[in-house]
């Protein structure tokens, strides 16, 4: 007697992530509730209800103290939108590969593109697409379904569709399908989305009930794939059974019988399948068509079987710096070496796993002459993680991972205990930002690129992409709600001689340097420096251009305020001699505000010229005794703190020319009498409103004149 067991028997990728990510929440002591059966195994699912996992049909069923997990046939995006809205917690436990069918449809219905799906309408899986195409779409179950739709679909021969297949659904059922869609459709879109360990599944369950007179598939019968595969065996061995459990096994089949083939479907634990074969053992064991021994024998080469590359399951028992034992049910000592339990180079032992956990482990090798076996978790978690890299690489979705470390020509993160491989002109928004800072960090990035070239595995990602689309809704958003007036807390990026411009998010603007200070700056470096963060508001928008003026003075430092609320009229001020003109002195009375002292009041007699009685830099007592705020003028007077002399009869021209005289309260240059307190650039970028004209100057001239 011989018996086959498919090496493909038992949990997918997709099943076993979902059961995992579930054990692991009871195991930290929460309470969960799973939106449907967690996998079609009632076994399980009474299992795991034991333990305190909750199936439950609606999202308002769930206490707001449990975690909901979304099962691996996943859900439409109204569900988790309703999640989202009720604030409960939950972790997304689809297969990636049904998430890949997800962004196809999600595409698809972007562009209004009518969508046809191959799969079984009521089926969980199904509706969870259908609930994230916003476009027309269509499902069929096969071939003849296929064609009855073909003639009530409103389309025409050379319309867009596209075409996916539920990822348990027959590979040769799908073949005939498509036979149909591009005879029908020429400009249709195919994207195979059955799962490849379903094609297998189904392809070795094939050959093995070809070659057997006993079939036996192991699996719930609300089981898709386990359907299909009872379909397929059937249609090879007249003799194929369906059973759940260990129980419905037909003994008499089984000692009747001379080759056994044994599958099971992608929701059936291990558990249950090493029961079926135990049964059979102890039927064979009675009878007399085989030797004990040699049963025995075949029955641990199936069972190791169900460890695909030599997997077996280990508790740990004890950690040590350098590497962790693990007790693998064997005679032999199990360890793993410190280096082979993740890919982050910098990760402890004590921080990757506890004593008590169980891991799946490879095994590295067996050393029997001192009883030890050397284990690897991190090559079975990379295997996983990579089969879900190959189907986000196509998904366009964003990921998180740790920068582990800087290499030649770019960075590594880890995802998922896999390496990826960022390029430094892809690693950071700008090529001049250091690579040696994102180390340790935890970035966002998408994958551009896994591919497999016999064992040497690629794995190439974006940061940069990701960035520049965050960059991207960041102007998107700043553009539906700036207005002038409005305050931002900005980055200084870089500096020029006329301004500095500033990153508002996504988008900059410029402070011009006439807005950087009160006082006369000849250089913005002189107030602000890259990296700086400062607090702006918008003076203008140009909506045709997109250029955006920045305020930033503080209005409560604005001189001529402190001068209007500290210095009125006829304060007595400490002031200092800036300038000497033909018609009086410029004094500086606070920084930003100078003050004129008309050559009338700076003695209390007569004088020729201003410097024969002040010097530039000299520090003098002036009564302040007219602001014009509207023209931005101050006038002093020393004369009016001296004791008057004998008056004179002041000559009539004389003093009509003192009546015309009006003070500026600016500092005047070679070129211009009053100058400006705010230099503008070489560009004029921002015309100074309180730069007087030359023709005012003029005038005052004409009158001491």
């Amino acid at each position: 007697m011989s018996i086959k067991l498919a090496e493909t028997a038992g949990f997918c990728f997709g099943v076993d992530r979902a059961v995992e990510i579930v054990d692991n929440l009871l195991k930290n002591g929460k309470k969960v509730c799973t939106l449907g059966p967690i996998i079609h195994n009632m076994e399980m699912v009474s299992e795991l209800e034991k333990r305190g996992c909750r199936a439950i049909d609606r999202v308002e069923d769930c206490p707001k103290d449990s975690t909901i997990v979304i099962r691996s046939h996943g859900v439409g995006k109204s569900t988790v939108d309703d999640i989202t809205e009720q604030g409960l917690s939950f972790v997304d436990a689809t297969c990636p590969f049904v998430k890949k069918i997800h962004n196809i449809v999600k595409k698809a219905g972007a562009a209004n593109i009518p969508v046809l799906i191959a799969g079984n309408k009521n089926h969980p899986e199904i509706q969870g697409i259908i609930g994230h195409c916003s476009s027309k779409c269509y499902t069929f179950n096969n071939d003849e379904e296929l064609q009855k739709l073909v003639d009530i679909i409103p389309l025409n021969n050379n319309d867009e569709v596209y075409v996916v297949a539920q990822t348990t659904f027959s590979k040769k059922e799908w073949k005939k399908c498509l036979k149909t869609v591009k005879k029908v459709y020429t400009n249709s879109k195919i994207f195979d989305t059955i799962c490849k360990a379903t094609s297998e599944r189904q392809e070795e369950a094939d050959r093995i009930a070809a070659e057997s007179d006993l079939m036996i598939v192991i699996g719930d019968r609300h089981s898709s794939n386990t359907a299909k595969l009872y379909d397929i065996c059937r249609s090879r061995c007249a003799n194929t059974c369906l059973i759940e459990t260990a129980k419905e096994l037909d003994l008499n089949l089984v000692s009747n019988s001379h080759s056994i083939g044994v599958t099971a479907g992608a929701s059936t634990p291990a558990r249950i399948i090493k029961e079926v074969l135990d049964t059979m053992s102890e039927e064979i064991k009675s009878s007399e068509t085989v030797e004990t021994e040699s049963f025995e024998e075949m029955l641990e080469e199936s069972l190791k079987n169900l460890n695909t590359n030599e997997r077996v399951k280990g508790v740990v028992v004890s950690i040590a710096p350098n590497e962790v034992i693990v007790d693998v049910g064997r005679k032999q000592s199990g360890y793993i070496p410190a280096d082979e339990l993740s890919n982050d180079p910098s990760a402890k032992p004590e921080d990757v796993v506890k004593v008590g956990d169980e891991l799946e482990l490879l095994i590295m090798k067996t050393n029997d002459s001192e009883g030890t076996i050397m284990l690897s978790k991190r090559r079975v978690d990379a295997q996983k993680g990579w089969e879900e890299l190959k189907s986000l690489a196509e998904s366009d979705e964003v990921l998180t991972g740790k920068v582990a470390s800087v290499v030649k020509g770019g960075v590594i993160v880890i995802y998922n205990d896999n390496r990826v491989f960022i390029p430094a002109s892809q690693a950071t928004a700008s090529r001049d930002d250091s690579l040696e800072d994102l180390v340790g960090q935890e970035v966002q990035f998408k994958l551009i690129e896994a591919s497999q070239r016999g064992r040497m595995k690629r794995i190439v990602g974006s940061i940069r992409a990701v960035l520049r689309e965050q960059r991207a809704a960041q102007r998107a958003t700043f553009w539906e709600t700036c207005e002038v007036g409005k305050r931002y807390t900005g980055t200084v990026k870089s500096i020029t001689s006329y301004g500095a411009f500033v990153d508002l998010g996504g988008v900059f603007g410029m402070i011009h340097i006439s807005e950087l200070s009160w006082t006369h700056i000849k250089n913005p470096s002189e107030v602000v420096s890259v990296g700086d963060k400062v607090d702006v508001y918008i003076k203008d928008i140009n909506e045709e251009t997109k250029k955006i003026s920045l305020g930033y003075k503080d209005p409560d430092a604005n001189p001529w305020e402190i001068l209007r609320r500290d210095y009125p009229v006829d304060t007595v001020v400490d002031a200092t001699i800036v300038g000497l003109t033909t018609f009086g002195a410029f004094a500086n009375i606070i920084p930003g505000i100078d003050g004129l002292i008309h050559i009338s009041q700076i003695a209390n007699k007569r004088i020729e010229k201003p410097e024969d009685v002040l010097s530039v830099g000299e520090k003098v007592q002036a009564k302040i005794i007219a602001i014009d705020f509207e023209n931005k003028r101050v006038s002093l007077s020393i004369r009016a703190l001296l004791p008057e002399e004998a008056p004179k009869a002041p000559a009539v021209e004389e003093e009509k020319a003192d009546e015309e005289v009006v003070a500026s309260t600016e500092t005047p240059s070679e070129e211009k009498v009053v100058a400006s307190t705010e230099t503008p650039s070489e560009e004029e970028v921002v015309a100074s409103s309180e730069t007087p004209a030359e023709e005012s100057a003029a005038e005052e001239i004409a009158a001491e004149e």
